[in-house]
């Protein structure tokens, strides 16, 4: 049997898009309809929000944690989070987390490395492309990054906040995230890190000036990998 896979979910559009690929890319690894055991829990967005407006990153990784517990408590036998901006709060709660973490920045600079990528560029939040947690994951793995400048953090961050986890798809705002990536592309990066779960529903290698790192999806293939493999070697 594969192993249980839980989500600690944040933003609706994010996590529904990690679940529902894991549910019909299982298909490929399982048979026909099948796909390892998924439970998803969240809190209100509102409640992250909170925090991550007053800088609070205790408290953004006390939520993550309870989710965490809660799923554990279900069977869940590996955690994901489909949200990248929370990951900064992982080191917070890491030593009492319940079962182990696939990090999602992890599971991204593996695939660039694969692919053979050597400088990235960052988008997603302005929390996000302003913290460490992509950085430390590059650098482990021998990648160099460039963040955007200050006007375009600004404007992408807005999308996602106010447009994106609604579930607003503008053609304005998927030009502006192409103007985007196409300043990093100027200084030299040879892919670019879609780092917000929700930015994949509007950016993808068919309209993005640079090849795609697809935070979401990865991060949801690389735990149907652990689901399948780590039951076939019983690890």
């Amino acid at each position: 049997m594969p192993r249980h896979i839980g989500i600690v979910a944040c933003s609706a559009e994010g996590a529904a898009l990690c679940y529902r690929t894991i549910c019909t890319e299982g298909a490929a690894l399982l048979g026909p309809h099948a796909h390892p055991e998924v439970s998803m829990h969240t809190f209100p967005l509102a409640d992250y929000v909170a925090c991550l407006d007053r800088g609070d990153w205790h408290g953004v990784g006390e939520l993550m944690l309870a989710s965490a517990e809660k799923l554990a408590s279900v069977g869940a036998e590996l955690l994901i989070c489909p949200d990248n901006t929370i990951h900064a709060a992982l080191p917070h709660v890491a030593p009492r987390l319940p079962r182990p973490w696939l990090h999602i920045a992890d599971a991204v600079a593996a695939e660039a490395v694969a692919r053979g990528h050597r400088r990235l560029g960052l988008t997603g939040t302005r929390w996000l492309v302003e913290s460490e947690v992509y950085p430390q994951a590059l650098a482990r793995h021998g990648l160099q990054w460039r963040r955007p400048d200050p006007d375009d953090r600004e404007a992408l961050g807005r999308i996602i906040m106010e447009e994106l986890v609604y579930g607003v798809f503008a053609p304005e705002s998927v030009a502006r995230f192409r103007d985007a990536i196409a300043r990093l592309q100027a200084q030299g990066c040879d892919a670019v890190v879609l780092g917000c779960t929700e930015i994949p529903l509007i950016v993808d290698d068919s309209n993005s000036p640079l090849p795609t790192l697809d935070s979401t999806r990865l991060l949801a293939r690389a735990a149907l990998r652990w689901a399948v493999q780590g039951a076939a070697r019983g690890g």
